[in-house]
């Protein structure tokens, strides 16, 4: 079975991904473990993300979309894959399409994990951080025994700049206004499966199962 897996910052895709591709024995490839892989073991397409990544520019749908082909050429591919990370935008999910057509590859599904925006927030803002051994904390989720006081160690919580309301926000706006077209885009293709994200792991988990007719 071939996926791939969308959802916005906090919404749990990542540990989802994990535990799908465990499910159903495929592999999970997420776009950043990709990069630097490629990067490591020097391929052509790696070798050419490197230059663009040391100018400090960004990488190339085309670059992209090779380096995807390398790793989906791989031998741990043929049981099936879920990507995790990519494609972000319509024309990637275009470029996509092509190359999987030329390697005979047929993509079965799209799962996309939507959470209200409320939601999200609360579940970004809310974590904290001890400044001493780094154990990660949430202030409704997973709170220390003793406010602002690491359980593990007695550290200092602290809210990391990248959580606050504003940048968290901020990456939200960013995920909705490149993301939607894209649900739209797989949606007339009848490939996306839209679960539920606002519930228990294990009900998130269940519901994409179900919609894959696992």
């Amino acid at each position: 079975m071939n996926l791939l897996i969308m959802g916005p910052p906090g919404a749990g895709k990542g540990t989802q991904a994990e535990t799908l591709a465990q499910e159903l024995q495929i592999t999970n490839i997420s776009t950043g473990d990709m990069f630097r892989e490629a990067i490591r073991q020097g391929t052509e397409m790696g070798k050419k993300a490197k230059e663009y990544m040391e100018m400090g520019e960004l990488v190339p749908d085309s670059v992209v979309v090779g380096i995807t082909r390398e790793r989906l050429s791989q031998p741990d591919c043929a049981r099936g894959f879920l990507l995790d990370g990519f494609p972000r935008t319509v024309v990637q999910a275009e470029a996509l399409e092509d190359m999987l057509e030329t390697m005979g590859i047929v993509l079965d599904g799209v799962i996309n994990i939507a959470v209200p925006r409320e939601k999200l927030l609360e579940r970004l803002t809310g974590r904290r951080i001890c400044r001493n051994c780094g154990a990660s904390y949430h202030l409704r989720y997973n709170k220390p025994k003793v406010e602002n006081k690491c359980d593990a160690c007695g550290g200092e919580l602290y809210q990391r700049s990248d959580d606050n309301e504003v940048v968290v926000n901020n990456r939200l706006d960013i995920y909705e206004s490149k993301t939607e077209p894209l649900i739209d885009y797989y949606a007339s293709r009848s490939l996306l499966k839209n679960i539920n994200g606002d519930q228990d792991i294990e009900k998130v988990l269940a519901d994409i199962l179900a919609s894959l007719g696992k």
